[in-house]
């Protein structure tokens, strides 16, 4: 039987959504007030979510304790109370939505994760805007 297990964590952190490659009109009509030159911030909520068989030895999917660890050092350590755009080489050269920020969140916890072992990350930029990425 295949169980889920999510572990919940916050960051804050700013941004600014601007495509180098377009004008400075283009980018206002496509990305508004969250082009804002001076940036702006999002208060992130995240949900990680495991699947896979539970282990008959631990009782568990996965150690929540050793979760917890990971997304603390790959996420709320890198990004918690930073400007992405400036303070992240993460987001240098890319654009930093919550789709985009969902997607390098999911390639840096799946690396840790067992291949037998299934990853969800669901980003909640606002209350009523989220994005899930992955199996």
């Amino acid at each position: 039987m295949l169980v889920t297990v999510s572990r919940k964590a916050h960051f804050n952190a700013a941004h600014r959504l601007n495509n180098p490659e377009l004008s400075e009109a283009e980018n206002a009509e496509i990305f508004g007030l969250c082009n804002n030159e001076f940036y702006h911030g999002h208060n992130y909520e995240l949900i990680v979510s495991v699947r896979g068989e539970i282990d008959p030895k631990t009782g568990y999917v996965v150690d929540m304790k050793w979760l917890k660890d990971l997304i603390k050092k790959e996420v709320e350590d890198r990004y918690d109370h930073k400007n992405l755009n400036l303070q992240t080489e993460d987001f240098k050269n890319l654009n930093p939505t919550a789709e985009y920020i969902a997607v390098v969140i999911w390639e840096r916890l799946r690396k840790h994760i067992p291949n037998s072992l299934t990853l969800k990350v669901t980003l909640y930029e606002t209350p009523r805007n989220f994005v899930e990425v992955g199996e």
